[in-house]
């Protein structure tokens, strides 16, 4: 029953999540970036405003209370509020042309999307990037008392909290402000050079935390950061399937694009066993060559491969259109 009611519970979730992004990318062509991580800053909002509640809830009178008050009392929020979801009635096009931003004017099926080599290599980012963030979400307690430092005090800008306490609770806030915050940047300067600059971060942050991730202070902190800069992958990755696959099909496309977190997340079990052979630190490098794999990947693979594909599927779509108006 526990894992039929996870089924269906992630069927909900996912499909919230998805349709919300997905109308995100087709409403804001010129903004991709920025539209898909503010919706996406709604998710990690919701968990870091329901943490305390639904803990203390379940302190009091038990998970089944929780999870009936808080299952009943989204789904009929979700209800009310997915009344007023509206579509665009047209695809709207791109007001502008960035240099650093280069979109399709293509709508691609989910058929063509999949037969391409871009989006499989974005795939494979994806999950390098997302098996890390979701393993250290995962595994945040038992690190922090295998390092000693759970209960530790930690004072930080007025506030004193437990370290673990602290972290987590700093973790919800950085990820909910990242994912809007590196979804603007992207919109900026590139998704590729966003890319770059977050998976870098991350991977600095867990080196941090594999040598010196036993200080409470930098426990808290690394992790905040780490967190910070991981959330964005909501923002960049959607926005940049938009870019590349068009609007028509987005929801559908991104929704593809993001079973990545659902191959990434059986990942997460070999975490366990790594630290149990080798330590937490073996674990913290692997997140480390791995992000430190996607932020070049991204700027020498993904940038150069999906400027490419837009560029050449566009001549090759243009020129049989271009050759019948000659002939004409």
């Amino acid at each position: 029953l526990l894992y039929a009611a996870a089924v269906v519970g992630g069927i909900g979730a996912g499909a919230g999540y998805g349709t919300c992004g997905g109308n995100a990318l087709k409403w804001f062509p010129d903004r991709r970036g920025l539209a898909a991580g503010a919706t996406a800053a709604g998710f990690g909002a919701g968990a870091a405003l329901t943490v305390v509640p639904i803990a203390s809830m379940i302190a009091a009178s038990g998970y089944q209370s929780a999870f009936f008050t808080f299952g009943i009392g989204q789904g009929l929020i979700v209800f009310v509020l997915a009344l007023f979801l509206r579509p665009p009635s047209h695809a709207a096009p791109a007001r502008k042309k960035q240099l650093n931003l280069p979109q399709t004017k293509i709508d691609y099926t989910p058929p063509q999307v999949l037969r391409a080599p871009i989006f499989w290599i974005m795939y494979l980012v994806f999950v390098m990037v997302a098996s890390g963030g979701l393993m250290t979400a995962a595994q945040i307690a038992p690190i922090a008392k295998d390092f000693g430092i759970a209960n530790e005090p930690v004072s930080l800008a007025g506030f004193q909290m437990a370290a673990l306490t602290f972290a987590i609770s700093l973790d919800r806030i950085f990820d909910g402000f990242g994912r809007p915050l590196f979804g603007w940047v992207s919109d900026n300067i590139g998704r590729e050079h966003t890319m770059f600059i977050a998976f870098g971060t991350a991977a600095l942050m867990l080196l941090t935390l594999s040598t010196y991730g036993h200080i409470p202070l930098v426990f808290v902190l690394a992790t905040a950061v780490y967190f910070g800069v991981f959330g964005e992958i909501y923002s960049l990755f959607p926005a940049t399937s938009g870019d590349t696959f068009g609007s028509k099909y987005a929801t559908t496309n991104n929704g593809m694009l993001y079973t990545a977190k659902g191959t990434a997340s059986l990942l997460v079990p070999l975490a366990s066993l790594v630290s149990a052979k080798y330590g937490w630190q073996a674990v913290f490098v692997i997140g480390v060559a791995l992000n430190a794999t996607a932020a070049l990947m991204a700027l020498f693979v993904i940038k150069p491969l999906r400027r490419a594909f837009i560029l050449g599927k566009e001549a090759t779509a243009t020129a049989p259109a271009a050759q019948d108006a000659r002939t004409a």
